[in-house]
């Protein structure tokens, strides 16, 4: 999927929980089905890319076979709605494609079940090296075959990059007597109630919809609180955890959040941004152009800053990778060919194509010297800028760990509980680690 933010998105991909899943990984671990047959032919699946980046692709592939001769490249493009469905029904039928599209949320969940090809016996210490250490980090996890045999994992290959800007409305800054915009959690408190009391209007939205971004559980981390230990235990129920609860449970009893992020997702605060209802949202670089398409008037008085983040000065981001499933009867072609798309030319040339960021080390490198190169001063080439420059402060913040959205679930419904006044912070904080240690 070609994604906007952490925050959307997506522009994120929309988890399926309960049964669903369970019966279709539980089926994973006990089908026989017959694999696909062998030819010279490597599927490779993607999200929603197409037709957009058809020309890239079918240049990229072509380029492939010519030097990698029998080997021919089916690509399927998937739309995001469909992927996790139809990658869980593929795996578990032993049919699925050799190389897929997916981000390190969802494909962990597989690969706690074995689903994938572990790449730390498949690719040398050197290649590893070419990719930004953190981004090649959050693609790893520990896998136990056994009570107490647990080894650490990579399951997935980075490929293309987003981080958070923030965006943010100079006329309501100035309306409000702002002039400059918020870089911590502290600094969003004081503009928050600034843009209400000066404005009526709302400075920004944080969503507590499960199924959606993942803001609040950044937040934590950022914050410098711990959601899991190292046993995976709850470790959030300490002062520093107790600290975020009540940042936020403030922040709503004072008016200072819209009532809707009880209900509705990140779209909603991009929608309202743009109505010029809301003086700033946490976005990717590459939104801007949808802002300038849909309310021009809002993108005109836009500005751009850098991602909040709190006394860590930890910054997300956001990855898509190249994993393969560990039934394929391609995988050293398959390796070979992700490696391909991923390495430094051919990420550099999507990168600036699509507007997003790479995660090879030289072309990266590139990518920011070229940025720095170019005269145009435009706010989106401020934006990729500012995204660009964060990726040295940046890593994948939530940890891929298996059930990562049941701890969003009871996390943010024990949050919503402490913010409507039916539980004192202290015991929704209480009531939300029990609650996951009891599950786990």
């Amino acid at each position: 999927m070609f994604f906007f933010s952490s925050h959307s998105y997506k522009h994120n991909f929309i988890v399926y929980i309960g049964w669903f899943i369970s019966g279709l990984l539980i089926t994973l671990l006990v089908s026989c089905t017959t694999p696909k047959s062998v030819t010279n032919e490597i599927e490779f699946w993607t999200m929603q890319l197409q037709p957009q980046f058809t020309a890239y692709f079918t240049q990229l592939n072509q380029s492939f076979e010519k030097d990698n001769s029998p080997s021919q490249i089916r690509w399927v493009d998937v739309p995001w709605s469909a992927m996790e469905s139809k990658i869980l029904t593929a795996v578990s039928a032993k049919s699925a494609p050799d190389v897929v599209n997916l981000n390190p949320d969802f494909a962990s969940q597989l690969a706690s079940r074995n689903a994938w090809l572990n790449l730390d016996t498949e690719i040398s210490p050197q290649v590893k090296s070419e990719y930004l250490e953190k981004i090649w980090e959050g693609n790893q996890m520990e896998v136990c075959q056994e009570k107490d045999k647990c080894t650490t994992m990579t399951f997935g290959i980075p490929w293309y990059l987003t981080t958070t800007v923030t965006v943010y409305n100079q006329e309501l800054f100035k309306q409000a007597g702002i002039t400059q915009p918020p870089t911590n959690y502290e600094d969003l408190a004081i503009v928050a109630e600034k843009i209400k009391s000066k404005t009526g209007k709302y400075a920004f939205f944080v969503p507590l919809v499960t199924n959606d971004s993942n803001e609040i559980l950044q937040s934590f981390v950022k914050m410098g609180a711990n959601l899991l230990d190292n046993e995976g235990k709850a470790g959030f129920n300490t002062p520093e955890g107790i600290a975020v609860f009540r940042y936020w449970t403030d922040l709503y009893q004072k008016d200072l959040l819209p009532p809707e992020i009880m209900t509705q997702g990140h779209r909603h605060g991009i929608e309202l941004y743009q109505a010029g209802e809301l003086a700033l949202i946490g976005t990717g670089a590459e939104f801007l152009k949808t802002i300038a398409t849909n309310a021009p008037t809002v993108y005109e008085q836009s500005a751009v800053s850098s991602q909040i983040t709190g006394k860590t000065n930890k910054q997300n981001v956001s990855v898509m990778n190249l994993v393969i499933p560990k039934d394929t009867t391609k995988s050293k072609e398959a390796i070979n060919y992700a490696l391909f798309v991923t390495n430094g030319d051919n990420q550099l040339k999507f990168a600036q194509e699509a507007n997003v960021l790479p995660s090879h080390n030289q072309a990266i490198a590139n990518y920011i010297s070229n940025l720095e190169k170019d005269g145009n001063k435009d706010i989106v080439t401020e934006a990729r800028r500012i995204s660009a420059t964060q990726l040295k402060d940046a890593q994948i913040l939530i940890p891929p760990v298996k059930n990562i959205n049941e701890l969003k679930k009871i996390i943010h419904e024990n949050l919503q509980s402490a913010m409507l006044k039916q539980k004192t912070v202290e015991q929704a904080v209480t009531d939300a680690a029990n609650q996951w240690n009891n599950k786990e």
